[in-house]
């Protein structure tokens, strides 16, 4: 079927943009898709670990950050949003005083050595309960997190009845919700079943993002032929587990699932150490998630379907985050399109449909 969507601009609400001479790129490519704003994760060398102040040897801060992506292009955004990577030194007087600043709107959880410089995090029962946590609830700042259960080992960390996700949704989230009922928190790229359930269920105040490729694919795309540009954290799981994916983001009047691609930018996927994590899905993020919601049986031209599309992709986000979705539009057009690689000096960046040799159905007008 031939057509167009014209949509609101949409905010991609977990997204890496990283840092060095590349970023103008990859701003200029998330701008190029209709992106309306990001949020920008601080897990960066150093990591964004304090609020304010100029860049030191062990730290970013929100303020420096995001005046360097500002000069890299950011500034065309509506919206840009920093959060805090939370480590050893993050304080609940340090929170307050950036919450009071209006710099800090979110901080981030990384599970220990989880995922892409995520050496920084310390265990989640180390935050259930603290002062920080109880700042943040007080301070309405929105706790991100990558569910996953650090220091597992094999079958525990991925099995077909198990996986860190689910372990993670299973024993600490619901102890993060006894122990901080107020807090607000976004489930990050969430995968499984069991984290689908957990939100659809949660109070009002947990919402998640999903990402593109976790809506299309399933474990056996990545380790048939062994397609390492689809190796992202958390991996894909499971067909049982995409179904729950898109049953969740197709449910009649949804408001809790909404856009976050966690599109990583990685010139070398396959090193010596192992594969990186992360696709990137800059210039193409809106294409994959409508062939998505097609592949998920949603017709994008019905009212229905554009409207659960639409809330999903441009205002769920803004909702949950307290802002206004974008007055100015884009257009998506049902027509065949395709991508190249984008070479830097340090190597090709290659977007997840060129890495899988997937034709994209959609184009941008």
């Amino acid at each position: 079927m031939a057509g167009s969507l014209l949509l609101p601009k949409w905010y991609d609400l977990h997204t890496h943009f990283r840092q060095g001479a590349n970023v103008p790129a990859y701003i200029a490519d998330h701008l190029s898709m209709g992106c309306a704003g990001a949020l920008a994760m601080p897990n960066t060398k150093p990591p964004v670990s304090q609020v304010s102040g100029p860049k030191t040897d062990s730290a970013w801060s929100i303020e420096a950050y995001r005046a360097d992506l500002y000069e890299a292009g950011a500034e065309k955004f509506d919206r840009l949003i920093t959060p805090l990577y939370l480590t050893a030194n993050t304080t609940a007087s340090m929170v307050e005083a950036g919450a009071a600043s209006g710099l800090l709107r979110a901080a981030k959880y990384y599970p220990p050595h989880g995922t892409t410089n995520a050496e920084y995090g310390i265990p989640m029962d180390d935050w259930i309960g603290s002062d920080v946590f109880k700042a943040m609830e007080a301070n309405e700042v929105v706790l991100c997190i990558h569910g996953e259960q650090h220091e597992l080992k094999g079958s525990e960390y991925f099995d077909a009845e198990q996986t860190a996700e689910s372990d993670f949704y299973t024993h600490r989230l619901p102890r993060i919700l006894d122990e901080h009922p107020n807090l607000r928190i976004v489930c990050e790229h969430i995968t499984t079943a069991k984290a689908a359930e957990f939100v659809s269920e949660a109070p009002s105040h947990v919402g998640a993002t999903i990402t593109p490729q976790h809506l299309l694919y399933t474990v056996g795309h990545l380790i048939q032929g062994l397609k390492y540009h689809l190796y992202c954290l958390p991996v894909v799981k499971f067909e049982r587990d995409r179904a729950a994916l898109r049953d969740a983001v197709l449910a009649p009047e949804q408001f809790k699932f909404f856009a976050g691609t966690d599109s990583a930018p990685h010139t070398t996927k396959a090193t010596e150490c192992g594969c990186a994590a992360g696709c990137y899905t800059g210039r193409c993020a809106p294409q994959l998630y409508a062939m998505a919601f097609e592949e998920a049986g949603s017709d994008l031209f019905s009212e229905a379907g554009h409207d659960a599309f639409t809330r999903f992709l441009c205002s769920n986000g803004p909702a949950f985050y307290g802002f206004t979705p974008s007055t100015e539009t884009f257009e998506l057009v049902k027509s065949p399109s395709s991508l190249e690689a984008i070479h830097t000096d340090e190597g090709p960046v290659v977007p997840l449909p060129v890495g899988l040799e997937l034709e994209l159905s959609w184009s941008i007008a």
